[in-house]
């Protein structure tokens, strides 16, 4: 995947006194401008996130969507996601347009593919199984790395994903990872995902930790930096305020 040519980031960070206008409190100057969250799948990345940045009214980008999104183009064009050569030819191709959510102003985020908007067909089973084939194929990795950057130059920013810390961001002013048994997240994609046998998802969510914890590149751990929260006894608020509270503590 050439980086440069293909992948336009598209969104611009909000104007300067429209988290005013819509009642949120300006983000304080000296509260961490970017902030990483990462951990295994199903930890409540995306959910915490999105959350976070609604409240300090900051951009939030789910990268994992971006993966995803690859994913869903190699499925769609019926290549095998462990044909690395296959993927990678694929993806030299594709034209990615990713915009960030907003979600202080209940702006979504969008993702399109060649011009459709693929943000709706992103957390289907077939796309979970196949996305950590995918993902650790280092074109893709290094182009995909490169956008997350220059999405983060936007503006203040929270950005999930499995990396965040350790490559895409490794000078983000707070690092966070948040961490889960296998039994909880597995409850917690059973939750999400229609038609699904828990034991089926429990087996496949161990092996994603495995290929994306043993990939050569960027593989799956917490940055020697980042503040760890065991999520298994938390609910979605209580992980939110856990955040939180660090950024307050950060912003003096």
């Amino acid at each position: 995947m050439r980086a440069r040519p293909i992948i336009e980031a598209m969104g611009q960070a909000p104007a300067a006194g429209e988290n005013e206008a819509r009642g949120e409190a300006r983000p304080r100057s000296r509260r961490p401008r970017s902030i990483a969250i990462d951990g295994p799948s199903a930890a409540g990345k995306s959910a915490v996130g999105e959350a976070v940045a609604r409240r300090l009214g900051y951009l939030f980008l789910d990268t994992g969507a971006m993966y995803r999104a690859v994913t869903w183009a190699v499925l769609a064009k019926g290549v095998r996601p462990d044909d690395e050569r296959a993927v990678a030819n694929l993806a030299e191709t594709l034209r990615m347009d990713v915009q960030p959510a907003q979600p202080h102003l209940s702006r979504p985020a969008g993702v399109r593919v060649n011009g459709e908007d693929v943000g709706g067909k992103l957390r289907h089973a077939e796309i979970e199984k196949a996305v950590s084939f995918v993902s650790r194929i280092a074109s893709v990795r290094t182009a995909l790395v490169e956008m997350q950057r220059r999405l983060a130059e936007r503006g203040p920013i929270v950005m999930s994903g499995r990396d965040i810390g350790t490559v895409v961001l490794p000078d983000a002013d707070l690092k966070v990872y948040l961490e889960a048994s296998l039994e909880r997240r597995a409850a917690r994609r059973h939750a999400e995902v229609a038609n699904s046998e828990l034991s089926a998802i429990a087996a496949e969510l161990s092996a994603r930790d495995r290929l994306d914890s043993e990939r050569q590149i960027s593989p799956l751990r917490a940055a020697p930096d980042a503040i760890i929260i065991e999520t298994d006894n938390l609910t979605l608020e209580e992980a939110v305020d856990r955040v939180l509270e660090i950024v307050e503590s950060k912003a003096g």
